[in-house]
């Protein structure tokens, strides 16, 4: 019952609400944990005999595993959502995950890279087909803030570059508008008119970005050419696809964007996801106060 409970569930997750294939795993994953914790622990197996306290000791558990904050608090959101839905869809008489409180985030500030090692990070002799399409990746990226899994969702068709924009399918199948800045535009217009051609193996294929063998890029692949890129360009930090994204929203506040065209631009529902940013720039600019004010 509750295996088919939370199948029910992920699909009108997909289908109903239209959230894309990461959220879905990520949902699937708290479902499993905690359909498992409560079979095997707590040795229920009704919908009806899950109480509040089942809840608090599955959550006790990942605290004394050390989960974080974080995680704590995705679990409790999903298990809000799964039961809200089982009392509509099953007509279970009660729902045990009110009054459930979160605990408190700890507020980390997104890591981003300095303008110096975003100039090294796109400094990309573009002369081969690999290196064409590593520069149009990093350019596009950094330009326009996007997702690597909207990056990585790009066709062809997407591309607007006489008028110098990207269309693109955000979270939720909502679609987007996002300037293209001049190098970007030149970087990917060179892949696309040689680099593209030598990668190509499926002339029915639409993705924008290829691997060596003509298949669409994958996050694994492009998380491997990045690191290895960095390496080389010598920035030695810990860096991610999303730390592009957090650099480009953060540069941009640091020279006077509004607040609101950077929502916009990033895709972002509520701007209070995007105002984290304008902390990273009050930070960084303490930092530079630090080190270069002679009575600081």
């Amino acid at each position: 019952m509750m295996k088919d409970a939370a199948s029910d569930f992920l699909h009108f997750l997909r289908i109903e609400k239209g959230l894309a294939d990461n959220s879905i795993q990520s949902y699937r994953r708290d479902l499993n944990r905690y359909i498992s914790y409560l079979t095997e622990q707590e040795n229920i197996t009704s919908l009806e005999a899950i109480e509040r306290h089942h809840i608090r000791g599955l959550l006790n558990v990942m605290n004394e595993e050390g989960k974080s904050a974080a995680s704590l608090t995705r679990m409790i959101s999903t298990l809000r959502s799964f039961h809200q839905f089982i009392v509509r869809e099953y007509q279970v008489s009660h729902d045990p995950s009110l009054h459930i409180e979160r605990p408190k985030r700890e507020r980390q500030l997104p890591k981003v890279l300095s303008n110096d090692e975003v100039e090294r990070l796109l400094d990309i002799q573009a002369d081969k087909p690999i290196d064409q399409r590593n520069k149009a990746m990093f350019e596009t990226l950094y330009a326009t803030g996007l997702r690597i899994s909207e990056l990585l969702s790009l066709t062809v068709d997407d591309l607007h570059l006489l008028m110098g924009f990207v269309r693109v399918i955000g979270k939720g199948g909502k679609e987007r508008i996002v300037p293209l800045g001049q190098h970007a535009q030149q970087a990917i217009q060179t892949y696309v008119d040689d680099g593209r051609h030598k990668l190509l193996k499926n002339d029915s294929s639409q993705a924008l970005f290829l691997n060596h063998r003509g298949n669409t890029m994958t996050r694994q692949g492009f998380w491997k050419v990045l690191k290895k890129h960095a390496r080389d360009k010598h920035i030695f930090k810990e860096i991610t696809p999303h730390m592009l994204r957090h650099s480009f929203a953060t540069h941009l506040l640091e020279n006077g964007a509004d607040l609101r065209a950077v929502q916009e631009m990033l895709g972002h529902a509520d701007i209070s996801t995007t105002q984290i940013y304008t902390h990273v720039s009050k930070a960084r600019l303490t930092e530079i106060y630090k080190d270069f004010h002679p009575r600081a």
